[in-house]
């Protein structure tokens, strides 16, 4: 099993890349999948959105094609979101657009997200709502928020405070149960259904 992570944050050393760092060591160190990728589009130069992508021009191909094999051969995904003015990063928003469902769709998904403070609500809404409707990724009911997030998940042998050692434990319990779907769904792209047939959703 392989699991992709994607951080949506634009910043290179973002507190969003760190909980990414964070989560792809707990698969591995749980034993939930044999491989992970980590996308963190603060390093990562992808354009936005033009029709370019349909014609295949030479900057999809370069930039975008390696990423897309990466996404294709996952079985499911931790998608992460800093809450900038109470929304998702426009980097994450364009990622969606660039997805399709022959990358994520079917397969399940976890919505992480992060705040400086005690927000962190927003994202999970706005994802629920506009991110999954023409790729059809298939994002689970459970999703984690990260509040105060410099003060939880960092490189520490103890977790820190309260808030540090229930947010470790939650974290796990949603990448075990992000496992289960993967194997629960995978039937469900080997059926033979025509997923052509309405490519987007309505």
């Amino acid at each position: 099993m392989k699991i992709s992570i994607v951080t949506g944050s634009h910043r290179k050393d973002s507190q969003s890349g760190k909980v990414g760092k964070y989560l792809e060591k707990r698969l591995l160190e749980l034993d939930l999948c044999e491989k992970t990728y980590l996308l963190d589009l603060g390093n990562h130069e992808i354009p936005f959105w033009d029709e370019g992508v349909w014609q295949g021009e030479e900057k999809w191909q370069t930039i975008w094609k390696p990423i897309e094999a990466e996404l294709t051969d996952s079985d499911a995904f931790i998608v992460i979101s800093p809450e900038w003015a109470g929304m998702v990063p426009a980097k994450l928003k364009n990622f969606f657009l660039l997805t399709s469902t022959s990358v994520v769709g079917h397969k399940p998904a976890l919505i992480v997200t992060v705040s400086a403070s005690t927000g962190g609500s927003y994202p999970v809404a706005e994802l629920r709502t506009s991110s999954y409707k023409n790729n059809h990724i298939c994002y689970i009911p459970e999703h984690i928020i990260v509040r105060n997030v410099a003060e939880v998940l960092n490189e520490t042998e103890n977790p820190d405070n309260k808030s540090d050692s229930y947010i470790r434990g939650r974290i796990d319990f949603a990448l075990s149960l992000l496992k289960q779907y993967a194997l629960a769904l995978k039937p469900v792209r080997e059926s033979g259904m025509d997923f052509n047939k309405y490519p987007y959703g309505m």
